[in-house]
């Protein structure tokens, strides 16, 4: 499919939609959305969803239906909200038949999974993470430290798994590579979340996030960057043309979710990886 064309084609439809913002004008989105979901950009990538055109665009609907303004949505509006959705439509086209992990203890022993852990402290990574504060005494540390020093660190709770695929994590150290290099002074890249289990992924809809399913990370291939915080160091502009410059090499889908951009690996950027482990290169 023509990504690009999609990707426009969203653009167009979210102009058309920009005045229909609010709870109250759910109707005449969903109308309007219906009838240009009909439209030939869109076809392509509605009809390489594993589970099929008709499917994928109910799916898309009850997503719209269901949107509610809260604090933990990332989605500032409903324009904002059918956005994402449409473009994590892409990662449903390139990884929704994959193997997702069901359960936490099914993430904790994925084999095409490493731990991060380790690759820390040997000093092999080039971006920060932290990982979810679980032990009471250590989430009280952090919400004192927060008030002290709130801008110190991205307000984030941290990955519940330190873990993920190889690639992703070859991707994150030349992002954050690259990132050092054309912001220098500026912190490390950050990351907010990686893989997660689709049990994991219904806790986080349940709390109000916008957590779609199926979704890559729940496959292993998506992960969340913190944005917003690097507003302070005047370096979001340089990130989020770093991660546009990935998504026109098609490397990534890459979502604007407000505080943090979503990367989503492609296909053809893991049969690359795999492709240069194999002959060395």
């Amino acid at each position: 499919p023509d990504l690009a064309r999609y990707r426009d084609a969203v653009a167009d439809l979210l102009i058309e939609i920009a005045g229909h913002n609010g709870p109250e004008d759910l109707p005449k989105a969903e109308k309007v959305l219906t009838e240009r979901l009909a439209d030939a950009e869109f076809a392509p990538v509605l009809a390489a969803s594993p589970e099929g055109r008709p499917a994928a665009v109910d799916r898309l609907l009850r997503e719209v239906r269901h949107y509610q303004p809260q604090a933990r949505n990332c989605a500032a509006d409903l324009a904002a909200h059918i956005r994402i959705h449409l473009f994590a439509l892409i990662d449903v086209m390139w990884w929704g038949s994959a193997r997702a992990f069901v359960t936490d203890p099914d993430l904790l022993h994925a084999a095409e999974l490493v731990d991060l852990e380790p690759l820390r402290r040997r000093g092999e990574l080039h971006f920060r993470y932290r990982r979810q504060a679980r032990a009471l005494p250590l989430r009280a540390v952090r919400a004192a430290d927060r008030r002290l020093r709130p801008e110190r660190t991205p307000r984030t709770a941290g990955l519940r798994f330190a873990r993920a695929r190889r690639e992703s994590v070859t991707l994150l150290n030349q992002l954050a590579a690259d990132f050092a290099a054309a912001a220098p002074g500026t912190p490390p890249l950050w990351v907010t979340s990686l893989a997660r289990s689709i049990e994991q992924q219904r806790r986080l809809r349940a709390l109000g996030y916008t957590a779609t399913l199926p979704s890559a990370h729940c496959a292993g291939y998506a992960m969340d960057i913190e944005m917003s915080w690097f507003r302070r160091f005047g370096a979001t502009g340089v990130l989020e043309g770093l991660l546009l410059e990935r998504q026109r090499a098609g490397d990534v889908n890459a979502i604007d979710e407000g505080q943090t951009w979503h990367l989503c690996l492609s296909p053809a950027a893991m049969a690359r990886d795999a492709q240069a482990a194999t002959t060395g290169g």
